[in-house]
């Protein structure tokens, strides 16, 4: 186990090869991508055994969350360095990156001519072991340290909200892409997973039905025996997601599933209608196959039901209505709002993923990784042929004119001041 005092010593020798200049050089940065990416491609086996054993992740889950959207980024940060780096002095600053499991956040700040602390989450002990021996193999190991794993996660109740839409086919492309943004990513555990929907009452029973079906089509008449969900990360979690069940009030506003399995760390894909809302399961994050649906008399209350919780990192918004679209946007507060689809925002590197507010800070994909780990310092070079000779002491009201003249961009004015055909304030005091 590593102490305080061992951190602070490991840090001190980052600080120390930081100091050299050695990251500051494309090539080094280019290296520790290319050394990420061989890592990447050469142990693709196993990150994918790593993460079946921690989580029961099916391999094709694995590639498309982990491994194809990470070598994804690192191409686009290999392709792009030298734009990223060119005509912008930059302060780089030591940073300590403390992460769950995705190394994206790394690859930016890589990128940006940094030393990093990895952090794994110890909940994932094999995904956690691998990272510890290959990075060390990989990648330049003085600038790229791997400690004791710790977790830090932000995240939030993310609200999937269900307009009525204008198709029985626009319902089930919805319901379809909603089962997969809670159940078939990572079941649930995933801090951009559904969390809760939100429906119009009058819509309930179809949405309930749809989303059985889909289930079923996706996982199979008994999901416990599916490949293709995953497992819950430890007995702890799944003691915590049983809990969240026992409330009898909550147990009453199951419609589908609840069943679990401890020994084998199952849970059943579950639905509820309308559990209290004090309850935990509608007061903390989820962070599992449980997915709550809460009625509302009309849709539009969903922005007001949204605000009363505290910033979700995203909303999923199913809806036609360009009124209530601009009125998701502009009315609420979230990391991200994603229309008539789920997950996909995390794929984008064009786009900047975060949180506001309790749901996390700062941004990072693509280009907003190399943003967010780098500082673009700002530097003014003058010349010295010409002076602005009014802006220095003694003060005069001759000189309070020129400033006034230039500062409100009045620039006809300025000349006319300069030239004595124009007083810009009438009857100041000397000063």
């Amino acid at each position: 186990m590593e102490t305080l005092r061992d951190f602070e010593r490991d840090l001190e020798e980052m600080r120390e090869y930081y100091s050299h200049g050695k990251t500051k050089e494309a090539s080094w940065r280019k290296s520790q991508l290319k050394g990420l990416l061989t890592l990447l491609k050469e142990k693709e086996g196993d990150i994918l055994n790593a993460l079946k054993q921690d989580l029961g992740k099916h391999q094709v889950e694995t590639f498309r969350d982990e491994i194809g959207t990470l070598i994804k980024t690192l191409n686009l940060a290999l392709e792009s360095l030298r734009g990223w780096m060119s005509g912008r002095k930059a302060k780089l600053p030591q940073i300590a990156l403390l992460t769950r499991l995705s190394l994206e956040p790394m690859i930016g700040a890589l990128a940006a001519g940094n030393t990093v602390v990895l952090k794994p989450s110890e909940l994932a002990p094999a995904s956690a072991s691998l990272l510890a021996t290959a990075i060390s193999t990989y990648l330049d190991n003085k600038a790229v340290k791997h400690l004791t794993p710790v977790t830090l996660e932000l995240g939030g109740k993310c609200p999937a909200v269900l307009d009525s839409l204008s198709s029985s086919w626009d319902i089930k492309v919805a319901v379809k892409r909603i089962v997969y943004g809670k159940f078939g990513c990572c079941a649930g555990q995933a801090c951009i997973a559904i969390d809760y929907i939100l429906v119009e009452k009058k819509f309930t029973r179809t949405v309930v039905e749809l989303m059985k079906s889909m289930i079923k089509e996706m996982f199979g008449e008994n999901p416990k025996e599916s490949h293709s969900i995953a497992r819950i990360i430890n007995k702890q979690h799944l003691l915590r997601l049983k809990n969240l069940l026992k409330n009898p009030h909550v147990d009453a506003s199951t419609v589908f599933g609840g069943s679990v399995d401890e020994d084998n760390l199952f849970i059943e894909p579950t639905i509820l209608v309308d559990p209290p809302l004090q309850a935990e399961i509608m007061t903390d994050e989820i962070f599992g196959p449980l997915l709550p649906i809460i009625t509302l008399e009309k849709i539009e209350d969903s922005i007001q039901f949204i605000n009363s919780k505290p910033k979700a990192l995203a909303i999923y918004c199913f809806t036609k209505n360009k009124t209530l679209q601009r009125r998701m946007i502009s009315e609420t507060s979230s990391g991200s709002v994603t229309f008539n689809d789920t997950i996909i925002q995390y794929a984008a590197d064009t786009l900047p993923f975060g949180g506001v507010g309790g749901s996390g800070f700062g941004r990072y994909h693509g280009k907003f990784s190399f943003d967010t780990f780098s500082h673009e310092k700002a530097v003014t070079r003058r010349s010295f042929l010409t002076e602005f000779w009014f802006r220095f002491p003694p003060w005069n009201n001759h000189k309070f004119q020129l400033l006034a003249s230039t500062l409100n961009y009045d620039y006809l004015g300025l000349v006319l001041v300069i030239l004595g055909l124009k007083s810009y304030r009438q009857g100041l005091n000397d000063i």
